[in-house]
């Protein structure tokens, strides 16, 4: 076999159409051997011998896309120094751009044995472990350009890859679960029809099935134990995982591009699937732990752990840094995606122990002329201390507002001295972006996400069950902010019924009404279940996956019209159709989605003598701060003036929209809200969540200036008045 010196850049293995250069970085290393593996279970072992920088490479001609590969380290094993190098495990390239297999638990993928955490293992962990794959990087994108939606224009589905294919009556049983899946035009159709223009998947970087969980007959579902951070996840390609997941994962991007639907990556660079100090050796570990892994000072042979996973990335090292922005990169010229949502982003944030907004990767992304460009959202916690930082990330950033979430939920069911803070959030949450230069748009508003119960859940459980997870419903969160409506899981009480379904009606109406990008977790749109389990990580089955209504699966039905099974269908047809109109109602109106904050105040240049927005009582009389303070105090009216939006078009031109009041009552009782007298004198009711359909077919009723409207305890209404 030849082996010629190759380069060091680009880091890992890289296919040239005559043959690949291998680069692998290792500081710890003494000697660093790349194996090449057959598939008669032996391999071929080539040392590195080129060193430049702690970068070991070479190039060998004639060696062609699906080879697969690993290295394995000699260097010194010295846990109490903070050193893991054990030439016994075969390592993943840490830059690999498919992998190959899956990890066969036991002794031989540790590098202790068990039961002996300070002893040296060194049994051969090839047999058992996962394989790099060279990969082929030439694929036709055709015309595919990014459809770089503005965030005002943006609706976000958060999906699952396979969760969201796998029970679809209309794709093919072979490639339900798949890439391949998501470019199928049925599932294309309904994100279409929804009005999504964001597809945001949670992980699709190669990740681990747990030891833990594949002994107790789990699996690591939701996918946030990732070990390859190029790699698409092998197992949701349909055709095999020797690099066809690369082009599958492409063929769906292109297909999604064609839709005008963005592809957004839920990434998780701040720890890996090797875990703590008893974790198996698969990649990072064995190259170099120190340089990769945050490690206690006081006894190195420990790792400090802010992720609630075992470890976390050392993110003052310049490698770990490198590899994360050559990861984005890669993920944006490569594999063509079009942004990212950052999985616990405070751990990025630490340098040293404290959360820095200033720290050294926001700083590289800053100052990326791609990364910088591209859809950047936040996760603004983690676990360790000073870890909750929602509205502290810097300009570029939007964030999952946490703080939305928790007060809508907390309105809805009827919590006291809710109403000034909800206020604060359906305008986008101005004390959290404004005095750092952001806009509204810098909030992703959400009630519900993979994290957590789904809709249905919210207004069906008060109290977690997640007993299938086998923790004696130990893990979840506890304190859900959930309200069950008077019975505790499936009901068939038609009031209790009838109480969720509005419920689930006044949710997504609230977040096609908030200033803000929405954001809709998969499912959501047509009531799907999880039967009270808050914490579905580990459930890769039927109580996960997103159970299909005959009418949201079938493309050319119109869920309204649609005939259907059973009561479940019934009411998720009702639900996906009223999910679809508040969406195209956003999406109409500008008024919804301001790329400013309101002024409170008459807009200069817009010719009205009203405020852009406005708060009344139910009486119709403008609120006070007693009003705002009153315990009780469960209602209000909100006037969003659509000839008072003071950003321009994108040609500079002015733009005006109907005017809206929006009528809330979160009360359990019925309340008469009177129409303002100053503020339009004909209106015209377009939603009232107290109807099953939730918008009036056609026109709605019309009503004028002091004219009362009466709403049902838990709904709210809304009233347009034409421009």
């Amino acid at each position: 076999m030849q082996v010629w010196p190759g380069q060091t850049y680009p880091l890992g293995a890289t296919y040239d159409g005559a043959g690949t250069n291998f680069a692998v970085y290792s500081e710890a290393a003494d000697r660093v051997e790349l194996c090449l593996l057959h598939d008669d279970g032996s391999e071929t072992a080539v040392e590195l011998r080129e060193t430049d920088a702690f970068v070991r490479h070479a190039y060998l001609p004639g060696i062609m896309p699906g080879q697969r590969y690993g290295f394995r380290v000699h260097g010194p094993y010295e846990p109490d120094k903070g050193q893991r190098c054990n030439s016994a495990k075969l390592l993943l390239d840490p830059y690999a751009k498919a992998v190959s297999g899956e990890v066969e638990w036991g002794e031989a993928v540790y590098s202790y044995h068990f039961g002996k955490p300070d002893s040296r293992n060194d049994l051969d962990s090839a047999p058992h472990t996962m394989a790099s794959v060279v990969v082929n990087p030439y694929f036709d994108w055709g015309d595919d350009r990014l459809p770089r939606t503005p965030y005002h224009e943006t609706v976000f589905y958060e999906a699952h890859v396979k969760g969201l294919t796998m029970l679809h009556p209309d794709l093919p049983e072979e490639m339900r679960g798949t890439y391949a899946a998501l470019a199928h035009p049925a599932v294309i159709e309904h994100l279409t029809k929804l009005g999504v223009t964001a597809l945001e998947l949670m992980p699709v970087h190669q990740f681990v099935n747990d030891h833990r969980l594949a002994d107790a007959g789990l699996a690591n579902y939701w996918g946030y134990n990732t070990i390859g951070f190029f790699a698409p996840h092998n197992t949701y390609a349909s055709w095999g995982d020797r690099g066809e997941q690369v082009l599958e994962f492409k063929q769906a991007v292109r297909a999604l591009h064609e839709a005008g639907i963005e592809v957004i990556l839920d990434v998780v660079y701040n720890h890996t699937a090797e875990g703590n100090h008893l974790g198996p050796t698969l990649s990072f570990r064995g190259l170099d732990n120190a340089q990769y892994y945050r490690l206690m000072e006081d006894d190195p042979r420990y790792y400090m752990d802010t992720t609630g996973t075992g470890n976390s990335l050392l993110m003052r090292s310049p490698h770990v840094l490198q590899m994360i922005m050559d990861s984005l990169r890669y993920w944006v010229t490569e594999m063509h995606v079009d942004g990212f949502r950052f999985d616990l982003a405070a751990t990025l944030a630490r340098q040293f122990h404290e959360v820095d907004r200033l720290s050294s990767f926001f700083d590289l992304v800053q100052q990326d002329p791609v990364v910088s460009q591209v859809k950047l959202i936040a996760e603004p916690w983690d676990v360790g201390e000073g870890g909750y930082q929602v509205g502290n990330f810097p300009p570029l950033w939007t964030e999952w507002n946490g703080k939305y979430r928790d007060t809508v939920r907390d309105l809805w069911r009827g919590e006291p001295r809710t109403l000034a803070e909800f206020a604060g959030r359906l305008t986008g949450s101005s004390d959290l972006y404004q005095d750092d230069g952001r806009r509204p748009l810098a909030s992703i508003n959400f009630f519900t996400c993979h994290d957590g119960f789904t809709l249905n859940d919210l207004v069906s459980y008060n109290d977690k069950h997640n007993e299938a997870n086998g923790e004696s419903n130990r893990d979840g969160e506890s304190h859900n902010r959930s309200w069950n409506c008077g019975e505790e899981g499936e009901s068939t009480d038609p009031a209790v019924m009838e109480l969720r379904a509005r419920q689930m009606r006044n949710f997504m109406a609230t977040l096609m009404l908030s200033q803000g990008v929405p954001m809709l977790s998969h499912g959501d749109e047509f009531g799907r279940t999880q039967r009270g389990n808050n914490n579905a990580y580990c459930q890769d089955s039927d109580l996960s996956w997103v159970n299909w209504p005959v009418a949201a699966a079938t493309s050319d039905t119109d869920p309204s019209d649609a005939d259907t099974d059973s009561d479940t269908d019934a009411s998720g047809a009702t639900l996906l159709a009223f999910t679809r109109a508040m969406v195209a109602l956003r999406r109409e109106h500008p008024v919804f989605r301001r790329r400013r904050f309101f002024h409170g105040r008459p807009v200069e240049g817009t010719h009205d003598d009203l405020s852009d927005i406005a708060w009344f009582t139910p009486e119709g009389e403008e609120m006070i701060q007693q009003d705002w303070q009153s315990v009780s105090a469960k209602a209000l009216t909100v006037f969003l003036n659509g000839n008072a939006i003071s950003e321009p078009g994108t040609r500079g031109e002015r733009i005006s929209d109907d005017s809206f009041l929006l009528m809330f009552n979160a009360s359990a009782e019925d309340i008469g809200f009177a129409v303002p007298v100053d503020h339009g004198k004909q209106w015209q009711v377009v939603v009232d969540t107290a109807r099953q359909d939730g918008v009036p077919p056609g026109t709605g009723p019309k009503v004028g200036a002091g004219d009362r409207v009466t709403l049902i305890g838990r709904s709210l209404t809304v009233l347009q008045r034409p421009a």
